[in-house]
């Protein structure tokens, strides 16, 4: 009997759907009429009502990855059809092999569920997608899926893992799902007010869904996609004769409360605090179907966590950091540009600001001005403008042309950024990036132009592939609205890819390696053909193992030489007398195995990669051997806590003397407890303990001396760094404009590292904050 009862329950909830239109993916039959029924349902999780039985069936799904063309192993049914204002989506996902993964989360941290994103392009130009993503309890994840879109203009964000979408913006749609017998089911409603589309009748929509099945590691896709495709999205079916869609007028306000007490210590150890309640207001209004204006006064850009520490001994370079803040995640997709040209953390406090994006025609345009803090400015008396527009027109049926522009002012001074680019797909396996740039600034009088280019040549093929990238960047070259972490070098790198598969059931499903070759010049010396500043080697194999199993492994082979003009401000203390540094040698026969390995997506999730070797150490400038580990491990002991630990170690050790060059620790911990899906309480703690030896020249082994902005030659003395960080956030989203948040934190230090015995705090602060969305 108890096997009896799910096939009878199966057999009773499916019934009814072989009288509908059913459309399979590995028949081909993906051309999906849509019935529209002018009636409501409420949105509880139970695909019961008999207008289900009247929507249309996608069913059929095929395996993607790990290994794709093959028959998904566990059936997926998708039920769709649409009222006057908004579309609905029914989902049955049938699970006979394993346990389903679900829990309550906040939104967009589904990634360690079961879970069905619906890919939903309204235009139907296969470039731009929105994402619906859900967990089989409804909790929502979702975004934008874009091809050839560039980086993302705000990092990655929200904290999700789905490949290839831009998670920062946020919809409103209503979900709900639960767990059955014989797997689970879902029911969406996502109103018309919240996508942009056509304003053409009737409308024609594409559409695809991907199923992921944790127990086994597979995702499948309704549409029998390939890999052997340089765009996903072309490989979409359609929903056909979308008529007559009432969006009404879409007008949002959403005023913002905050109020922050901030303390510090100051130099004779008394507390201070600076109490600082603020009102903002955000206004979206939808001038069209396709175009949407948003304006903020005093926007509110608190966060509700502190930025991940990241290891930053022997880094000479600035670090991303993905953007956090509400306003410039509306819509920041449309921003996106080849090599990060616009960055919106740029724009560190504004006052206030507008922002137009949309597509018109085949163009999608977006336009961004904002008036930032004068503390923000080097004179501290004048108020940076910052513009940025970006311009992306379609070509053909896959390929794009686009236009970047941005603008700083402050006072007399600006930088301007300018740049086209375009993507050009070709045989289906084939597409063609490039850009070119260039930069004008005036700073103090003095002017400076410079460029910038890149080409990128792609092939994705199904077990052989190629990406192939020549990258030149001016000395000179300047972006104050961007993010170029490294100027003046040319940088060509050849990548090749061969990928093989296991039979059906083997152990071994997929098996791929990435050769590269990798070398960079100084811009001026590339033409003159001498040897590169760095080169490096090296072959990155993966193996995915039946049940979600992976494992890396990584052997790299280098050569440095250390850039002169790195060093210019660099001097050696030898007691009484100071005497020019030199820069050492070219380090050759530099050396790197790298190994890594994640366990399957279950309660208990682990992953961890180490690697040694002999590398360059830049802030000395001299060799070093090199041992960096890191480890991270998620667990969902119960379906409404979450707790993640992660670890990250870096030594590097002298090789002339085996001595201690630097050091850095930094263990991190998070603990979440889900209440309810708009309710959850989470503790971060992050402790970040880095040292650093003082510098020493290779050579003689004397004390160095660098100058500092003034022009005097100071030692390069050790620095330790012993700081521990606690926030503590309670967060109430019922929905992504209303909000309440509550939280503390407070940054502390001590002298010895890990024995919070001496601990003392540096500053700590108090938030909390209010907002209500008002929906016209």
């Amino acid at each position: 009997m108890r096997i009896l009862l799910p096939i009878l329950i199966v057999a009773f909830v499916t019934a009814p759907v072989h009288a509908q239109q059913v459309y399979s993916g590995r028949a081909h039959a993906l051309t999906v009429d849509v019935p529209r029924l002018d009636t409501t349902v409420r949105v509880d999780g139970i695909l019961d009502e008999s207008v289900w039985r009247r929507a249309s069936v996608l069913t059929g799904f095929s395996q993607y990855r790990p290994v794709d063309g093959r028959p998904a192993e566990d059936s997926t049914e998708i039920l769709v059809w649409y009222a006057p204002n908004a579309i609905y989506f029914g989902i049955r996902a049938f699970e006979p092999h394993g346990t389903v993964r679900a829990t309550l989360a906040d939104r967009d941290k589904i990634d360690g569920d079961d879970y069905v994103q619906l890919i939903l392009d309204t235009f139907d130009d296969r470039r731009r997608a929105f994402v619906i993503g859900v967990n089989p309890l409804g909790v929502q994840a979702d975004g934008i899926r874009s091809e050839g879109g560039g980086e993302h203009a705000g990092g990655r964000g929200a904290g999700g893992n789905f490949d290839n979408v831009d998670m920062n913006p946020d919809f409103l749609y209503d979900s709900k799902g639960r767990v059955t017998e014989w797997g689970y089911e879902v029911e969406i409603r996502v109103p018309f007010k919240s996508l942009s589309y056509q304003a053409s009748d009737p409308q024609r929509w594409g559409i695809n869904a991907i199923r992921k099945v944790q127990h086994s590691g597979y995702e499948n896709t309704w549409t029998p996609a390939v890999r052997a495709n340089a765009s996903f999205l072309t490989q979409s079916g359609t929903l056909e004769g979308l008529t007559d869609l009432h969006r009404g007028l879409l007008l949002e306000l959403n005023p913002v409360v905050t109020g922050r007490m901030n303390g510090s210590r100051d130099t004779t150890g008394a507390w201070s605090y600076d109490t600082k309640p603020e009102a903002g207001l955000n206004v979206s209004w939808g001038l069209t179907t396709t175009l949407a204006l948003d304006g903020t006064v005093n926007p509110d850009f608190s966060q509700v966590e502190a930025d991940a520490a990241q290891v930053t001994v022997n880094e000479r370079f600035a670090v991303f950091y993905p953007e956090k803040r509400p306003f410039f995640l509306e819509g920041i997709e449309q921003f996106n540009t080849p090599n990060s040209l616009i960055y919106t953390r740029r724009i560190v406090n504004p006052i206030g600001g507008l922002k137009l994006t949309g597509k018109v025609g085949s163009t999608n345009i977006a336009l961004l001005s904002a008036v930032d803090d004068k503390g923000i400015s080097a004179s501290g008396t004048d108020n940076p403008f910052v513009t940025a527009l970006r311009v992306r027109s379609d070509l053909g049926q896959h390929s794009a042309i686009g236009l970047a522009y941005t603008d700083r002012i402050v006072g007399s001074d600006f930088n301007r950024v300018a740049s086209v680019d375009t993507r050009l797909v070709f045989a289906r396996l084939y597409y063609f990036e490039a850009q070119v740039a260039g930069s004008w600034t005036r700073e103090g009088g003095v002017g400076t132009t410079a460029p910038f280019w890149e080409m990128t040549w792609d092939r994705t093929g199904r077990n052989w592939g190629f990406h192939y990238t020549f990258k030149g960047i001016d000395p000179d070259f300047r972006t104050d609205v961007g993010y170029v972490p490294r100027v003046g070098i040319v940088n060509p790198t050849i990548m090749n890819r061969i990928t093989t598969y296991g039979s059906p059931g083997a152990t071994l499903e997929q098996w791929e390696t990435f050769y590269r070759i990798d070398g960079i010049w100084n811009y001026d010396d590339f033409w003159d053909f001498t040897a590169p500043l760095e080169a490096s080697a090296n072959a990155r194999s993966s193996f995915t193992l039946r049940g979600g199993w992976g494992i890396s492994v990584t052997p790299e082979w280098s050569s440095v030489a250390f850039d002169s003009t790195f060093y210019d401000s660099y001097a050696i203390d030898a007691g009484t007398d100071t005497i020019p540094f030199v820069v050492p040698d070219r380090q050759n026969g530099l050396w790197q195995l790298s190994l890594s390995a994640n366990t399957p997506r279950r309660a208990l999730v682990a992953s961890a990669s180490a690697h040694v070797g002999r590398s360059a150490a830049f802030f000395e400038p001299a060799p070093a051997r090199e041992l960096g580990a890191s480890a991270s491990l998620d667990w969902r002991p119960t379906e409404k806590l979450r707790v993640n630990a992660q670890y990250s170690y870096l030594a590097l050790n002298r090789v002339r003397d085996g001595s201690r060059l630097s050091t850095a620790h930094i263990p991190r911990l998070k603990v979440e407890y889900q209440i309810a899906r708009p309710i959850f309480f989470r503790f971060v703690g992050q402790y970040a303990s880095q040292k650093q030896d003082a510098l020493r020249d290779p050579a003689t082994d004397l004390p160095i001396l660098i100058q500092d902005g003034d022009g005097i030659l100071q030692p390069a003395v050790a620095e330790v760094q012993n700081d521990f960080r606690m926030d503590w956030l309670f967060s109430f989203r019922p929905n992504p404009g209303t909000v309440f948040y509550a939280g503390y934190g407070s940054s502390l230090t001590e002298t010895d590292a890990f024995t919070f015995r001496n601990l003392r705090r540096v500053n700590d602060g108090f938030f909390v904050k209010l907002s209500y969305l008002f929906r016209a």
